[in-house]
């Protein structure tokens, strides 16, 4: 494959004899390696198979960014461990694509996975969805997540965990993207104004359910599902294509149908006589975000699909009042988490239901429980004191009535849709629509302790539909992303927050990779080749076709 990509570049500048220039064939083998804060699993991928770099060197530069902006500089606490074995797989996955070639678009791609989301412990990392009991007193997982073994199995390499909301925020009222093993999260888009982390900047699939089962993530509720986070449809559609999927543990897959290729869905005409309703009584935002979401009306116009604006859900009331979905979180956390925690193959000290985390928390205060902002558990003990009654079974076939048949289900059916769209900071099955306007005054002001709603913050346009159709509303999604493009046109993060290492950093030699190895024969016909030497340094060689007599020059 390199010796190919390599040929196709030399041979039809091929000059005549004697008319060879050394700028011509410094041009000729050049290319622009890519941008880490922009590229994408294909264009990763593409440079992977062509031999410009290695995996290793795509971890080598990600764990360097990692390092400039995580706890050094803007102190971002976005990852919260890096694995110490990821240079290692990388070499490994290196070697194995020499000699058996690519096991899938994911080989030796560098992801980072959720704090909650279990991965091999032997691997150096730990699965603790931001605990620092878990993590301080030895918890140890049996195996990877569902999710996990199918991209470990296509080539991914895990090099880091991410912060989350301990708990996913499920402990009680506490500032969103904090842990108290990975502290407070902050956003990357904003210097002056410490605000809390929010994950809309990217595209993000919530699926109706996926290869997930309550065994292997936290928090542990049937409601739940994993899904991609990504910078755009195309790769998010990527990593769901290897995902989706049943998982035979998992009563909440068992209905799935066949997993389409997702990666099919994305057609810039997929919205062309679409119709998606606009229930209004559900958007709540502020005054520039309903703006800004009524002039993507306009454009989901222009693209072919009919809107009907409003749509609104008829059982709204009953969806607001009776707090159904509340009481089942409730006791399925409760649930959870213990038989999460009795399905450790090492549990921590101490540690054997949510009653012991409790209790772990109130005699460590000053990590877990920090004052003036964090020592709220009134969730937890709501869950604690719940049970399993016939109250709770009730609300479980209520939750499923009010959310499908009469929720989703029955607006689509009674407005005739295809697909309900809406604008959300807080939603998934996000598109990026705009920023919060520069006049927007911060809330809450002053800050508790951080601001949850600022200027310049993200917003995104929110897909929705009826179970197992992602294939749909990943078409409109990504017609809706190509036309606007609003991530790349929009904000960037504050020039503090950009991590500044490149591949070119990370590559020993690179200046004689692209340079010093080339010999430019005169007088002489060439052929050009490519090899790596054993330190992996990829070199160019031009070597003159049998000849003798030529003069040679190195530069």
């Amino acid at each position: 494959m390199a010796f190919a990509f390599w040929q196709s570049l030399l041979k039809p500048k091929m000059p005549a004899p004697g008319d060879i220039s050394i700028q011509e064939v410094s041009q000729s083998v050049n290319f622009q390696l890519p941008d880490l804060y922009e590229a994408g699993i294909a264009e990763l991928q593409q440079g992977l198979e062509k031999g410009q770099f290695a995996s290793v060197d795509l971890v080598k530069a990600y764990l360097a960014r990692i390092e400039e902006v995580n706890l050094k500089g803007p102190a971002l606490h976005a990852v919260i461990e890096t694995n110490p074995q990821a240079l290692s797989q990388a070499a490994a996955l290196d070697a194995e694509r020499k000699v058996k070639g690519s096991r899938s678009p994911l080989h030796g791609i560098p992801l980072v996975l959720k704090d909650n989301i279990a991965t091999l412990h032997e691997e150096g990392m730990s699965t603790t969805a931001g605990i620092i009991s878990a993590a301080r007193l030895g918890s140890e997982v049996a195996d990877d997540a569902p999710v996990a073994a199918k991209l470990r199995e296509a080539g991914a390499i895990f090099i880091a965990k991410t912060n989350m909301s301990e708990w996913a925020n499920f402990r009680g009222k506490v500032p969103n993207g904090f842990s108290g093993r990975g502290g407070q999260t902050l956003i990357s888009l904003l210097s002056e104004r410490r605000c809390v982390w929010i994950q809309f900047w990217k595209w993000v699939i919530r699926a109706t359910s996926l290869e997930s089962s309550p065994q292997w993530d936290l928090p542990l509720v049937q409601e739940d599902t994993a899904g991609p986070m990504c910078r755009s449809v195309a790769d998010a559609a990527l990593l769901l294509s290897f995902i989706a999927g049943k998982d035979e543990s998992d009563e909440a897959t068992k209905d799935q149908p066949e997993v389409p290729d997702y990666m099919k869905a994305l057609d810039k005409n997929a919205l062309m006589g679409k119709t998606l309703g606009v229930p209004r009584n559900l958007i709540k935002e502020n005054t520039c975000v309903e703006e800004e979401f009524n002039k993507a009306l306009d454009t989901l116009r222009s693209l072919g699909a009919n809107i009907v604006d409003p749509a609104d859900f008829p059982m709204l009331k009953n969806l607001r009042h009776q707090n159904i979905e509340r009481l089942v979180l409730t006791v399925e956390f409760k649930v959870g988490v213990n038989n999460y925690i009795s399905g450790l193959r090492k549990h921590p000290v101490n540690i054997n239901s949510l009653a012991d985390v409790i209790k772990f928390n109130n005699e460590n205060k000053e990590k877990e429980l920090p004052e003036p902002y964090h020592t709220d558990q009134s969730q937890f003990y709501k869950s604690e004191d719940s049970k399993e009654d016939e109250q709770y079974y009730e609300a479980i076939k209520k939750d499923y009535e009010l959310g499908r048949a009469e929720g989703i289900d029955a607006t689509l059916k009674k407005f005739k849709l295809d697909g309900i769209i809406l604008p959300s900071k807080s939603q998934f099955n996000l598109v990026p629509l705009g920023f919060v306007s520069d006049t927007f005054e911060p809330t809450p002001n002053p800050p508790t302790p951080l601001h949850t709603e600022s200027p310049g913050m993200p917003f995104g346009l929110c897909f929705m539909g009826t179970a197992y159709s992602e294939y749909q509303l990943i078409g409109f999604a990504y017609a809706f992303e190509q036309a606007t493009q609003v991530r790349l046109n929009g904000r960037k993060a504050f020039a503090e927050a950009i991590p500044k290492t490149q591949l070119k950093d990370v590559m020993s030699n690179l200046s004689s990779w692209l340079l010093t190895s080339i010999h430019v024969f005169h007088g002489c016909g060439y052929a050009g080749f490519l090899k790596r030497d054993s330190t992996n340094i990829a070199s160019v060689v031009l070597r003159r076709e049998a000849q003798t007599g030529c003069g040679t020059k190195r530069v």
